[in-house]
């Protein structure tokens, strides 16, 4: 059930606007406010999907109405209504933060596809926003050893910065973690962090989940829908795996970033975007390029800054704090106290080849807390975490 607000001194409009959203789909619940201090005191006491605003109101305008409503709550999207001499304020209200604008007398077409967009990307925001407060425990950025301490350094002054980034590093080496923090310590941290696994996207389907697409654009294409540029506009796309991605794909990412446009598949409209795009691959790209299957002119600009991600055998001197953040972290996640690893547990561990990293050494602390006894010694390692 999607809550819409309109908020419309015109009596004639609104009904208007009222019968459109209701009929066109039985799961909108449509509230009508006759001024913008009506609408105002209505967001401040319910929760909204959308808010539709005319822009000339007595009293206080739409104009206000959209930067009081920002501020008290900001994921509300607002698509404002404008008369043909409001095309002006109109524009600027986009600058403002609203959506979208429609103008007076509402185009059907228009209006609906309007709504479904905002509503789409009023849904991304939200399952972002309760991804993002389990951010800080999940990411944290464990050791102190000297390549460790130069990435954190390298994030330090390129997060407050826009430059595009490139991660590279074996799987399981925490690129993924570097990515979050990049994004936190950023100007854009209040923002949407939107990531894309295009790995695990299929190919004839990742250009529709990255730029959206029209309603018919292929055949399981229902509805119009916002795709993940749109979803991260303001804040920043991570394209893990980005070294699997089509060569189609690639040339319209190119695009976006050159252009800073995206035109969603099926649709020859332009839609401006500003996202901050950062990148993580396992592929040495170099190599992708002399094999014709990646782009060299994308490569250049993804990889404004690299960073190199070690692997848990060239940081061996964090195995310690690590094996000590994990049983803390596992524990908690199973409502027991942290168990305690012996010296020469510990020091065993440090001694193994971790081909799978940071993910590998996660799921041996694991299974040690779960088999191992009330401190986990050495005989657990050499009986539990056998190489």
């Amino acid at each position: 059930m999607s809550k819409i607000l309109v908020i419309e001194d015109e009596a004639a409009i609104r009904r208007v606007l009222v019968k459109i959203l209701t009929e066109e789909n039985e799961t909108y619940q449509v509230e009508e406010a006759e001024n913008g201090t009506i609408g105002l005191d209505l967001i401040k006491k319910n929760d909204y999907d959308l808010a539709l605003c005319d822009i000339k109101m007595p009293k206080v305008d739409g104009v206000e109405v959209l930067q009081e409503a920002k501020r008290l709550k900001p994921e509300i999207p607002f698509i404002m209504i404008s008369g043909h001499g409001d095309l002006d304020t109109a524009v600027n209200t986009m600058r403002l933060g609203a959506f979208d604008y429609i103008s007076k007398p509402p185009d059907l077409n228009r209006l609906l596809t309007t709504v479904r967009n905002a509503l789409d990307r009023k849904e991304l925001v939200v399952e972002n926003r309760i991804l993002k407060k389990k951010v800080g425990k999940n990411y944290e950025m464990v050791g102190e050893s000297p390549k460790i301490e130069t990435i954190k350094e390298m994030i330090d002054k390129v997060a407050p910065t826009d430059a595009r980034v490139l991660i590279t590093g074996a799987n399981g080496t925490g690129k993924e973690l570097v990515a979050h923090w990049i994004h936190q310590k950023s100007e854009r941290s209040d923002a949407p962090f939107i990531e894309v696994n295009c790995a695990a996207i299929p190919s004839e389907l990742i250009e529709s989940e990255l730029f959206g697409h029209v309603k018919g654009a292929f055949t399981s294409a229902v509805k119009d829908r916002a795709g993940k540029f749109e979803a991260a506009n303001k804040g920043t796309i991570f394209l893990d795996e980005v070294g699997d991605m089509s060569l189609s794909a690639q040339a319209k990412v190119l695009r976006a970033l050159q252009e800073s446009k995206i035109s969603r598949v099926g649709s020859d409209k332009d839609i401006k975007v500003d996202v901050r795009v950062v990148a993580a691959t396992n592929k040495d790209l170099m190599k992708e390029i002399a094999e014709g299957n990646f782009r060299e002119d994308l490569y250049h600009r993804l990889a404004v800054i690299l960073i190199t991600v070690p692997s848990l055998n060239d940081r061996r001197e964090d195995i310690p704090l690590l094996i000590a953040h994990f049983s803390e972290k596992i524990a908690a996640e199973q409502g027991a106290p942290p168990k305690k690893f012996s010296g020469k547990a510990v020091e065993l561990l440090k001694g193994y080849d971790w081909t799978g990293n940071i993910r590998e050494l996660r799921n041996v602390v694991e299974r040690l807390i779960i088999l191992g006894g009330a401190e986990v010694t050495e005989e657990d390692v050499k009986l539990f975490a056998s190489k």
